[in-house]
């Protein structure tokens, strides 16, 4: 191979700018040219594409979302997107894809990958919902940013004897909110896996308040319920002043931590060492801190990773 591409795609994260460097720089070592689509699969329809040369690449370790930026393409779910694609791909020259995203991109990895080309996907998704991989690129970030806004918030609700409901990202996935209650010491985490018995939360937090404890801190995914309601319900049954904090894109921002740095760096030297080698149609993943290769048809096949049950139940005996 003499000329590769790579793409970050759908929802941005930490980590991202450490894939491309370290896979632009690995290429380069092997005499391998480089190029980066803008904006994702809306940027390979465009052909809109910069040559990613160490130059390029110099100075984005540190900084958070991704320098390509990403966009999600309706265009490219269609039949007549995916060939366009794959035309654009052949015409630029390029003998293997990179793609770096969630499970909607590395479904589209999958799709490109039936089309005959060679793909490798990369899991970044700060849900951590991906299956077949400890950890995706940009969740240890998230988990930093959270737990810095929960320790502040913590400071008021000792202050003034209030309860915060801090909601984190988490459609489907209470992952983010279950380790950040562990780190933050939160009273409960509600998670979008498990129903959550209101009244039984509220007549715990009555019976903290009779005991002189006079605040408390509640970790809530966003797709587990409506945190108004919720705080409302406290409010009323349990003495609580109740506030709802709602930390939204700030958890996917920022300079990414040295777990992320590090994993999108292995990342992005082993797609492009697996390409080289001749390996397509994988995911690159992590599994106990070492460097794993799934069938990217057994990852869109595998469904949500299922969250670990131990962790629920660390939140909750710690919460007491």
């Amino acid at each position: 191979m003499k000329r590769l591409a790579i793409l970050t795609s759908g929802g941005d994260c930490s980590g991202m700018n450490a894939v491309i460097r370290s896979a632009a720089r690995t290429a380069i070592a092997n005499d391998v040219e480089m190029i980066g689509y803008r904006k994702g699969y809306a940027g390979l329809l465009k052909n809109d594409y910069i040559t990613l040369d160490s130059k390029t690449v110099s100075g984005v370790l540190q900084r958070g979302g991704t320098f390509l930026q990403s966009a999600r393409s309706q265009e490219f779910r269609t039949d007549e997107g995916r060939k366009l694609a794959l035309d654009n791909l052949l015409k630029a020259k390029v003998e293997g894809l990179i793609v770096i995203g969630g499970d909607g991109s590395l479904n589209g990895a999958l799709a490109l990958d039936r089309m005959g080309f060679p793909v490798i996907g990369i899991p970044a998704s700060i849900d951590n919902d991906i299956p077949y991989t400890d950890m995706a690129l940009g969740v240890d970030t998230a988990l930093n940013n959270i737990i810095y806004a929960v320790d502040c918030i913590k400071d008021t609700a000792n202050s003034h004897d209030r309860a915060f409901i801090v909601e984190v990202m988490g459609r489907n996935s209470g992952y983010l909110a279950s380790i950040s209650a562990i780190a933050t010491g939160a009273e409960f985490a509600i998670v979008p896996e498990v129903e959550f018995d209101l009244s039984a939360m509220c007549h715990q937090l009555r019976q903290r308040y009779d005991e002189g404890r006079t605040n408390a801190l509640i970790i809530m995914a966003e797709g587990a319920g409506q945190a108004q309601e919720i705080a409302n319900s406290i409010k009323d049954c349990a003495g609580f002043e109740t506030r709802v904090t709602v930390l939204g894109h700030y958890q996917r921002g920022g300079a990414p931590t040295v777990f992320d740095r590090l994993l999108g760096s292995r990342y992005g030297r082993k797609s492009v060492e697996l390409l080289l080698n001749g390996t397509k149609g994988v995911m690159v993943g992590l599994s106990a801190n070492s460097l794993t290769t799934t069938l990217l048809e057994m990852v869109a096949n595998g469904g949500q990773k299922k969250l670990n049950d131990d962790l629920l139940r660390m939140a909750d005996i710690l919460g007491i």
